[in-house]
């Protein structure tokens, strides 16, 4: 099997699995409960969030623990404008942000918000001009992914946070989901004050994520109840998840800093033979994310060529997994001005530190065979 769809999710790391087991067979009392095994439980929550904390580079009382990438920017997006809305009702985010973010906003919109959806070049970019452009006196939020999950184009958040920094009222938050531990991204140093990761995405697993919640910065809970996460996430802890998700975040930062060039080295052999492929357009800037590469068959369904190469044991995917299912046209590559064609015939193709050169090569080899056949069909 040559699995190519890590954007979508990742394969657990053994020692995550092993982990997560550990601590649900051993610590398995509630957290919150007075009794000694509770206390171990919350002594153990207090670890993972110190580990979480010193690998972010920011406090401890600065981690929620949540169960994804959509709760953390839901929670993000939609606690600071219902906490702020007496001090302005305008957000600005862009047009190819994830559905998490995308819809989060639009969902606000019907409460009454103005949401200001920044372009992008046909790089997948935002315009720093067009984002100063948008900031007026109602402004309390910026919401801007690091990564984009379809095409993999980087957001320049280090200027757009220094910029932001002039305007204490406004709350900057980063989806990094798709980032983290590929792209290094400093918090404090770029002035983020919310920050959105998610376990599934680097080896850890399902229903896990955290949110980096800076100490200046107020939210309105989405959950209400017991209190927990310092009031901003209700409800019995996760231990087990919390956990093991720290050690996804230790070990993907490890093969990071081991393995960075080996993954731009395959980016460049899978970027370099589908550019010989007849009929084939790669939508991905040249300065993408290197786990990510974007191409278009056009006339071709995504959906055929992705089940014929599932028959061989290749999985890739098209859009994003929320709404892969959707076969309509990308909304990421529209805006980034691509055509219909190339909009309803893209492909993802991510990576993962665990790819090897003969799974690329592979990949290539039956990736043309298959599009060379169906073109032939077709005439």
């Amino acid at each position: 099997m040559i699995y190519l769809d890590n954007s979508a999710t990742t394969k657990p790391h053994p020692d995550v699995l092993k982990s997560f087991n550990q601590v649900a067979t051993q610590f398995f009392a509630n957290p919150s409960s007075i009794h000694q095994l509770g206390g171990k439980g919350e002594q153990l929550l207090m670890t993972a969030k110190q580990q979480a904390a010193k690998m972010l580079a920011v406090s401890a009382d600065e981690i929620i623990f949540t169960s994804g990438g959509t709760e953390g920017n839901n929670l993000a997006v939609k606690g600071v404008a219902l906490q702020h809305r007496e001090r302005g009702n305008h957000i600005i985010t862009t047009s190819i942000e994830h559905p998490s973010v995308f819809e989060a906003c639009h969902s606000l919109e019907e409460l009454g918000f103005q949401v200001t959806y920044l372009p992008v070049n046909e790089d997948g970019i935002v315009s720093i001009e067009a984002l100063k452009e948008a900031i007026c006196d109602e402004t309390i939020l910026v919401s801007i992914m690091h990564v984009n999950n379809e095409i993999g184009s980087i957001q320049p958040i280090e200027e757009i946070g220094h910029y932001l920094k002039q305007f204490p009222k406004i709350v900057f938050h980063v989806d990094d989901v798709q980032g983290f531990g590929k792209i290094p991204l400093a918090i404090r140093k770029n002035h983020i004050d919310l920050y959105t990761i998610s376990a599934h995405k680097i080896h850890g697993l399902k229903g896990n994520g955290l949110l980096y919640k800076s100490s200046r910065v107020k939210l309105f809970p989405l959950f209400h109840g017991g209190e927990q996460e310092g009031a901003m996430r209700s409800g019995t802890e996760n231990l087990a998840g919390a956990v093991s998700m720290t050690k996804a975040m230790r070990l993907i930062k490890e093969k990071n800093n081991r393995d960075v060039q080996k993954l731009l080295d395959l980016n460049q052999l899978l970027r370099h033979g589908l550019i010989d492929i007849q009929g084939v357009e790669i939508n991905s800037p040249l300065q993408a994310a290197p786990h990510i590469l974007n191409v278009s068959v056009p006339g071709l369904k995504p959906e055929v060529i992705i089940h014929a190469l599932g028959k061989e044991g290749i999985y890739i995917s098209t859009k994003s997994a929320c709404s892969s299912k959707h076969m309509e046209e990308s909304r990421i590559l529209k805006v980034c001005g691509k055509n219909k064609e190339q909009a309803s015939s893209a492909l993802r193709i991510s990576l993962s530190y665990d790819q090897t050169e003969e799974d690329i090569k592979t990949f290539l080899h039956v990736f043309k065979r298959i599009v060379n056949q169906f073109k032939e069909m077709m005439g």
